[in-house]
């Protein structure tokens, strides 16, 4: 049977919408309402708006967070603007005509754009849309005179890094060039605007590329073709399911890309058709069809990663600033499935229960209005289940009837009230899918032992929870707390926060809790004798990581059968982030980060989850999710798992900055303590070149990436000074390997409209350096200079601090330090970090938890790694080899003797090539029984229609529009 991969359409955009209909706007900070007609251009790139002076506003559709209609968009205040729209008429049916427009670059930055139709009916559609270098074309052609012409004023405004380069440009595309000069529409194509782009950021290194195949004007189909087959191919891929492209293929590529037809109609293409090829949607580095849905969503709950959000109500710090309700809409709309709610009783003489960070300065919210806010955005993104973790401090059977009530009122039958039928709260029974729960919202809050429903009973009385908690601020004792009550003052030394205090569920809040019950984690074996899937434990990330350094195996164990969630510690007083990876890999579902601080972990964190859809659940490996299976994260290979080598070479970049200025790249996989944790730098650009700058720079090798599946490969581009352009990360087993123009995203994760890598990726299955002669890869790049010396965790960091010793002298400053991922306490060299006061403070903060009495020892030591990861060099000194050595061989003997069946070696029929094999010369990564090409293949499978996604960048928005 023949495979293909799809590629992802763009949207048809209605004609009803490029005519436009009209609206009159308004602002909340104004009485004035302007008549507008509201239009959207033809390939859906942007929404905008024309007044009656002509003026254009646009609003670029990736912007675009959400689209309220209804009761749900905002309505005027001011009785001047209300008198307008007859709002105070009983009979005004005003609803029917209301809409909001929420844009923003993040989650707290938002703009709402409000407007009221002079038609009632209402027509939704879907976008989404991506960065593309004809969108600045349309914007372009849109952005008109009142005579209809395109002032070249705006050409010179949209590329301000170098105006003579624009004007040099625009002379060779024979446009005018003055400055105050306009463009007659029929004369500014887009095979005009082609040219001008061709001249003001030429390519000398596709031309390169191109003069390897063809000494001539022009390639042949047969050299096109040869050049598809050896640089656009993944080796790995099976021939049978994934045939090479046919002849009648390679033509309409030709025909499709090359601009002159003489050229096309005899199957010769140019530089420039290459060219147009290499930014054509054939060449995205990600696979497409892994955008859209393509897991199995029929496993239990607890075998997905989930996207979760620590304190969801807070727009800034922990410990000051502006409590909303749009927040929860906000995460939402991101795919975020599971919220968090800290709930404080309310004061008379409404006394409606609130939400905020109690013992803190932070506004207050009522709990009503979070309630309504999540219903409304709750399955906008995802239809799969929402999972709201209470920390409960209403000591008030009345308040908690009412917090029960508008939960079972607003939600109405989306509120999973009982258990399904079919998964009974019953030790060894495993809770549902998330197909099964489908549309519903349940309920993390502790459950009392009143009179529950019957299959309540037979969950545990958590009555000294720890459960999902807040990373709360340090307490003042003599802050009154918000509410007017005074709760006894923390006792977990600001790490816990004040979850800790959290009061007994009283019968109204009990009787809507069942899957997800919070309790306090005593020892995995106590886990594992009750056995209870429905059972959650919540883990301050210092605890976390030092479980992680001890017991990581049986950490593995626990998520594959219940869930745990991870908060931050209470001393990031500035909502920064802890790095996620480290619990991704032992499988934490619940990784709880704050939404408002677009740190690296964030951005690793919604890099990650833009993936199946953005359903906010990802399903684990599996040999994070089998039973007969153990997995260390601390291993140096992985039964049933080929690993994989990332070469990557960095060519060029356009379009970077608005100024002219040096610019490189930074390059690094996130993965595993095993995976290799070299960052590669390219030297500054040789001249300030913003546009076009070229590197073309030996290959960056990233040797022997452990788990593919849970590795991310992270480019960050920097101005010379450290500022921060723009940054990518993509999963590794998402990567096609050829030659890619990169889009960059914003510090949000936003995608950025031109700057652009031009790399040329290969990911291959690894070979052992003791078979690496007789099995390299025919579609390797011409040099590999840089060995990535990584074998196993502990020896890796001092050999990779030599080599970078070597090469730091050019490099680009670093990116702000990330979080830490840790590595057994064993396998720490006693000088490796500069964190060792925050590894205190982790220990102090494991004892809190009040688990095992060793376990926080190991704390401070699992600091100490991450300090070193989190550095600009995050290589140990190389002084300290022997004794890492020294620690090893007893850690591994240690390690074999504990668990003799999880010694996994790699399975040498799928890696290696016998010395005297007669195919030899052949890649090994082509048999049908290699798992990874299982893996490449396994994703393939499912269509992408075109009304889903387009190109890399899948923004889901939804935009309103009053038709005929």
């Amino acid at each position: 049977m023949n495979k293909k991969r799809y590629f992802l359409e763009a949207p048809e955009v209605k004609d009803y919408l490029v005519k436009g209909e009209r609206f009159t706007k308004w602002s909340e900070d104004s009485t004035k309402t302007v008549p507008v007609t509201m239009k959207m251009d033809p390939k859906g790139f942007y929404v905008y708006w024309i007044n009656q002076s002509k003026e254009t506003t646009f609003l670029d559709v990736a912007t675009i967070r959400d689209t309220r209609t209804g009761k749900y968009a905002k309505l005027p205040k001011h009785p001047k603007v209300r008198n307008v729209f007859n709002l105070d008429f009983p009979d005004s049916n005003h609803l029917a005509k209301t809409l909001t427009i929420v844009s923003g670059p993040d989650t707290v930055n938002l703009t709402y754009h409000n407007f009221f139709a002079s038609k009632e009916k209402v027509t939704q559609l879907c976008i989404y849309t991506c960065a593309a270098f004809n969108r600045r074309y349309v914007r372009l052609s849109l952005q008109t005179n009142k005579d209809g012409k395109i002032p070249v004023k705006h050409i010179y405004k949209m590329f301000p890094a170098d105006k003579k380069r624009v004007e040099s440009a625009l002379a060779s595309a024979h446009l005018p060039k003055g400055k105050y000069d306009t463009i007659k529409p029929d004369v500014f194509t887009e095979a005009a605007f082609k040219t001008f782009l061709t001249n003001l950021c030429p390519r000398p290194e596709i031309y390169e590329i191109f003069t390897s195949y063809s000494n001539k004007p022009t390639m042949t189909k047969e050299n096109f073709t040869k050049f598809l087959n050896e640089k656009q191919r993944d080796s790995r891929l099976n021939e049978e399911l994934f045939p090479r492209l046919r002849q009648d293929q390679i033509k309409a590529l030709i025909d499709k890309y090359e601009p002159c037809s003489s050229n096309s109609n005899r199957g010769l293409i140019s530089p420039e058709g290459l060219w147009f090829f290499l930014m054509g949607p054939e060449t995205t580095v990600v696979m497409q069809d892994r955008l859209a849905k393509c897991q199995d969503m029929t496993q239990p709950v607890p075998h997905y990663l989930i996207k979760s959000s620590h304190n969801t109500y807070l727009t800034a710090g922990q410990f000051s600033g502006v409590s909303s309700p749009e927040m929860y809409r906000q995460c939402l709309l991101s795919g975020c499935r599971c919220l968090e709610l800290d709930c404080w009783k309310g004061k008379p003489p409404d006394e409606e229960p609130i939400i905020t960070h109690g013992f803190t300065m932070t506004t207050e919210i009522l709990f009503k209005d979070v309630i309504e806010a999540i219903a409304e955005s709750a399955f906008k993104t995802s239809q799969y289940p929402v999972i709201l973790s209470f920390e409960n401090h209403v000591d008030s059977v009345k308040q908690q009837e009412k917090m029960a009530n508008y939960c079972k009122t607003i939600f109405g039958d989306a509120l999973l009230t009982e258990p399904l039928e079919k998964y009974p709260l019953k030790p060894g029974q495993q809770i549902p899918s998330p197909s099964e729960l489908l549309g519903k919202i349940l309920i993390k809050n502790k459950k009392g032992s009143h009179g529950k429903p019957a299959p309540a009973k037979k969950t545990t009385t958590a009555t000294t929870d720890q459960p999902a908690a807040t990373a709360a601020p340090t307490q003042d004792p003599n802050t009154p707390s918000p509410d007017g009550t005074s709760p006894a003052p923390a006792t977990q030394e600001n790490q816990g926060g004040t979850a800790g205090q959290e009061v007994t569920a009283y019968e109204a809040m009990s009787s809507i809790v069942n899957y997800i019950q919070p309790n306090k984690f005593i020892s995995f074996d106590n886990a594992r004798k009750k056995n209870k899937s429905y059972v959650i434990s919540s883990f301050v990330e210092t605890k976390g990581e030092a479980m992680i350094a001890k017991t990581a195996v049986e950490f593995v164990e626990y998520n594959k059968r219940q869930m745990s969630r991870i908060y931050p510690k209470g001393t990031r007083m500035d909502s920064s982030n802890y790095n996620p990876q480290p619990f991704w890999n032992v499988g934490c579902q619940m990784v709880a980060l704050n939404y408002q601080t677009m740190d690296f972990p964030m951005q690793l964190n919604m890099a990650l989850f833009e993936f199946n859809g953005r359903t906010g659940y990802l399903l684990k490996h599996d040999v994070m999710r089998r039973g007969d299976k153990k997995f260390d994260p601390f291993c140096d290979r992985i039964d049933t798992v080929v690993a994989s080598t990332l070469t990557i070479k960095i060519y060029s970049g356009q379009f970077l900055s608005e100024k002219s200025v040096k610019t490189g790249v930074e390059v690094e996989v996130i993965g595993l303590p095993g995976d290799p944790k070299k960052k590669y730098r390219t030297k500054w650009s040789t001249t300030p070149n913003a546009i076009n700058p070229v590197w073309n720079e030996e290959p960056f090798v990233f040797e022997k990436i452990l788990l593919p599946e849970m590795a991310s490969l992270r480019l960050v581009v920097h101005e010379e000074n450290g500022k921060f352009l723009g940054h990518r990360i993509i999963p590794v087993d998402a990567i096609q390997s050829g030659f890619h123009h990169i889009c960059l995203r914003s510090e949000s994760n936003m995608p950025l409209t031109l700057p652009a890598l031009f790399v040329y990726i290969e990911v291959k299955d690894y070979i052992p350096a003791a078979f690496a002669e007789n099995a390299v890869s025919k579609a390797a790049p011409p040099t590999e200079a840089t060995e990535q010396p990584t074998e196993t965790p502990p020896e890796a960091p001092a050999e990779e601090a030599k080599e970078e010793e070597k090469s730091d002298a050019t490099q680009p400053i670093e990116e702000p330090p990330q979080a830490p991922v840790t590595v057994p306490a064993e396998d720490v060299a006693p000088e490796a970090s500069e964190t060792v006061p925050e590894a205190t403070v982790s220990s102090e903060e494991a004892a809190a938890e009040t688990d095992e009495a060793p376990e926080p020892e190991a704390a401070p030591e699992a600091k100490e790694e991450s300090g070193g990861d989190t550095d600009a060099n995050p290589e140990p000194a190389p002084d300290n080899k022997e004794a890492t050595e020294a620690a090893e061989e007893p850690a591994a003997a240690a390690e074999e003797a504990a668990a003799p069946e999880e010694a996994v070696t790699c399975p040498v029929n799928t890696l290696t090539v016998p010395a005297g094999s007669d195919d030899s010369s052949q890649p090994p990564t082509s048999s049908e029984g290699n798992t990874e090409v299982l893996h490449v293949l396994h994703s393939s499978q499912f269509t992408v229609g075109k009304s889903s996604l387009t190109k890399e960048t899948q923004i889901n928005l939804e935009v309103f529009f009053f038709t005929e």
